[in-house]
């Protein structure tokens, strides 16, 4: 089943690892037939390295598995979760690379403190609440997903599409797998760029105007950049 959709799947996983953002069999990425209802997503705990389309594993919303032999990722529900919630968006990711959890964990959002981050992301990237401990102890990986679709009440997921679970790490989701998986790279990036510019001084956020025209000149309806 959905033979295009697991090979783009797998593609976004494979980017993670080429990225540096995964060790070992840390992460996951999946993909969503809207028009089908069903998700592909990585094996739980399976190396990358030999892992073929075949292997990805395919549910519906409610995370029943259609088809596969393996057991999902173990973060499906928090998949599952995004995908009811932000209409809009095709491909989810979840890494627990350096500088982005290293904010996550500091219980920090990652601050617009320049134009490479307004390029990608509206604002700045937003941390969620800790969760409860009712919340951790039962349907933890669906809660997971609650606490960001909390967070982004008010948020228009497309223009800030990343997330930091506090204590936990980086979530971030595009209209397909591989933008979720580009995106997901971009979010390291200018993690890093954060945290050298607020270790070496005390760094103003960028001014609201120059972070809407680093943003809208590729995002918005009179985007610009790049070639049509």
């Amino acid at each position: 089943m959905l033979e295009e959709l697991r090979k783009q799947v797998l593609e976004a996983n494979l980017e993670l690892v080429r990225s540096g953002l995964v060790l070992y069999t840390f992460g996951n990425a999946s993909g969503i037939s809207r028009a089908d209802g069903l998700v592909a997503i990585k094996p739980s705990g399976v190396p990358y390295e030999g892992m073929r389309p075949e292997d990805l594993v395919i549910t519906d919303l409610d995370g029943r598995i259609v088809e596969g032999s393996l057991r999902p990722s173990s973060d499906l529900a928090t998949h599952l979760r995004l995908y009811r919630a932000f209409a809009d968006i095709g491909g989810v990711v979840h890494t627990h690379s350096r500088y982005a959890t290293s904010w996550a964990q500091a219980r920090r959002p990652i601050p617009c403190l320049g134009t490479t981050h307004a390029d990608y992301f509206r604002g700045p990237v937003p941390v969620t609440e800790a969760m409860h401990p009712h919340e951790i102890e039962s349907a933890y990986e669906a809660n997971t997903g609650a606490v960001i679709v909390r967070r982004f009440a008010g948020i228009d997921p497309m223009q800030i599409p990343a997330v930091l679970v506090a204590g936990h790490g980086p979530f971030c989701w595009g209209p397909s797998a591989a933008e979720a998986a580009h995106n997901a790279v971009i979010l390291e990036y200018v993690a890093e760029m954060s945290y050298y510019s607020v270790t070496l001084a005390a760094a103003e956020e960028l001014h609201p105007a120059h972070l809407d025209k680093h943003f809208l000149r590729k995002h918005g309806v009179s985007a610009y950049y790049g070639q049509k």
